[in-house]
């Protein structure tokens, strides 16, 4: 199937989203998948699967968060970012695009990577009458717990400090140790699809397993010998099942 792609701005209050829109040529409505990246990543980094999707019969978009990156084209200082102002532009880009008149806005999937992922269940968790299912690439479930080990208290944390290449402010801190990750996921009732890489050092495999326990409607993938990024044979596979996934939510 022939698909366009083309930049496309969505505002968020005094934010301004960047991403790329990817879809079939031909015109209808068409279920969607929206997705999100992971930790001072971009959407370049779903660029394959957004056209393998698009290419099977969805309108895909993939976007920056505001200072989610040193790259990206969102707007916003990364000292700003947090999880709840991820969730915030997620939720800004779920009303954007459900409203777009090639989308079937009854159809729409949520996928994200890592912290993306994360990021993805709690707005799942937040509109659940409005996404239709949810998938996840080793989702970073263990942040609460890895900032709670790191820092006893916000205050703790320094005014702006770099972390793996990105400078955080202690807001980010302070709203991380808020979280009540496994006692609010669950509010998500639709089918829930984890692909997560048995040898992940970043994301210990137990944390989707602990998530599977949480959500009543979920299935979990183990990718054997593949850590946080899956290798490109990992990432084809990981591609297949999510079609797959989506053409069972979206197409029955």
């Amino acid at each position: 199937m022939d698909i366009t792609i083309v930049e496309l701005k969505i505002p968020n209050g005094s934010r301004t989203v960047y991403g790329n829109l990817y879809a079939p040529t031909a015109s209808g409505k068409y279920p969607a998948m929206i997705v999100s990246h992971g930790y001072n990543d971009t959407n370049e980094y779903f660029a394959k699967e957004c056209s393998y999707i698009a290419q099977h019969g969805y309108v895909a978009y993939a976007f920056d968060f505001c200072g989610g990156s040193v790259n990206s084209k969102s707007t916003g200082s990364s000292t700003d970012m947090t999880i709840t102002s991820e969730k915030e532009d997620l939720l800004a880009v779920l009303d954007y695009i459900k409203a777009l008149d090639n989308v079937d806005s009854n159809n729409v999937v949520l996928l994200g990577g890592s912290q993306g992922g994360l990021v993805s269940s709690l707005a799942a968790a937040e509109r659940a009458d409005e996404v239709k299912a949810l998938a996840m690439y080793f989702p970073a479930f263990c942040i609460h717990d890895d900032w709670a080990k790191k820092y006893k208290t916000p205050e703790d944390a320094p005014e702006q400090f770099d972390f793996w290449g990105l400078t955080l402010g202690r807001g980010f801190v302070e709203d991380v140790q808020t979280l009540d990750v496994f006692g609010t996921i669950g509010n998500f009732k639709g089918d829930v699809l984890i692909l997560h890489g048995d040898k992940d050092a970043i994301v210990p495999y137990s944390y989707s397993e602990r998530a599977v326990e949480a959500y009543e409607n979920a299935e979990l993938i183990k990718m054997p010998c593949e850590g946080h990024g899956f290798s490109m044979q990992g990432g084809q596979t990981a591609k297949e099942k999510v079609l797959d996934f989506l053409d069972k939510e979206t197409k029955q």
